[in-house]
């Protein structure tokens, strides 16, 4: 059975308190399902963030049905015992309504200018694995015990106790982190990859349906080994908003650098949708039964324009 659509807003150029309460009262009243913040403390790549954790329960105190979210927070900023209770506490605080989304960090500069060692992917990846599981177990509200290499916790449990373990992503661009969303999470959010120095992939190949089919393939592999656990996939995506969609699609060739020969490509690539809302409406529902993808994140920048495709795909 397909599973129903959900739509959040990335508050990306929020900068103030005001701006913050806005966004989300305006987000819940377009029928966004939720607001998701970003976890940077540089003002590369997306502008200056407030901090997300913080933020949401300022939003929470405004909003009554919005879900909250981090879309995603770096694992290696925050111990995840530390982590475990201010996610139990903004769950709290909500109602129920948060949504804790997790990655391994990618941005070089930001560790850099932090002091923070930027260590070889391998050990961030195996880093967020243990993170995964300590999570999972003291937001289950367990007694948990836990040894590895990165952490170790000692019959420790979280309050307040969640009412239910909150739903927890993963954002992944690269096979390893694609699995452990599979076996962990309860969302995965399909992303290009990270890359060594400290960047994301910007080459089109990770963008083609077949690089983005092979990504969930991963995920799904991962589930069905873990049980065959239920995963709903997610992507940040931007629409473009035009009348003629391949008019649309060149538009956003060029403006990428692929150029216009790349049209034809751009209609087809799983993270954009181009168009009038009628056909962006009808691209999602293609690409649901194609690939799977149900939750999209839309930029605050264009939540306005995007909200007239929710009522087609929600109501």
């Amino acid at each position: 059975m397909d599973r129903n659509f959900r739509f959040g807003v990335v508050g990306e150029s929020i900068r103030s308190g005001a701006e913050l309460a806005l966004t989300a009262r305006r987000a819940e009243d377009l029928g966004y399902d939720a607001l998701v913040l970003r976890d940077h403390f540089v003002t590369e790549p997306f502008g200056a963030q407030l901090a997300p954790m913080v933020a949401l329960a300022s939003a929470a105190s405004g909003t009554s049905t919005l879900r909250l979210g981090t879309m995603v927070l770096a694992n290696d900023y925050r111990h995840p015992v530390m982590l475990a209770k201010e996610a139990a506490t903004l769950d709290h605080l909500s109602g129920g309504r948060f949504e804790l989304g997790i990655g391994a960090g990618w941005l070089r500069e930001e560790y850099e200018a932090a002091g923070m060692p930027f260590d070889q992917p391998g050990a961030r990846v195996g880093r967020l694995e243990e993170s995964l599981r300590i999570l999972r177990s003291l937001l289950a509200g367990q007694k948990t015990t836990f040894a590895g290499e990165h952490y170790r916790v000692e019959g420790l449990t979280v309050f307040p106790e969640p009412v239910r373990r909150p739903p927890i992503v993963v954002g992944a661009g690269s096979r390893r982190m694609l699995g452990l969303g599979g076996r962990y999470a309860d969302t995965v959010g399909v992303l290009p990859r990270a890359l060594p120095d400290g960047t994301i992939s910007d080459e089109i190949t990770e963008r083609l349906p077949e690089t983005i089919a092979r990504k969930v393939g991963w995920v799904r592999e991962a589930a069905e080994a873990a049980d065959g656990r239920d995963v709903e996939l997610s992507m940040m995506v931007t629409p473009t908003f035009g009348p003629d969609p391949r008019r649309t699609a060149a538009r956003v060739a060029v403006l990428r650098g692929w150029g216009a020969s790349s049209t034809e490509l751009v209609l087809d690539m799983p993270s954009q949708f181009v168009g009038p809302p009628e056909h962006i409406a009808e691209q999602m529902i293609t690409r649901r039964d194609r690939y799977g993808f149900t939750y999209y994140q839309i930029p605050d920048s264009v939540m306005e324009e995007f909200a007239p495709v929710i009522p087609l795909l929600t109501g």
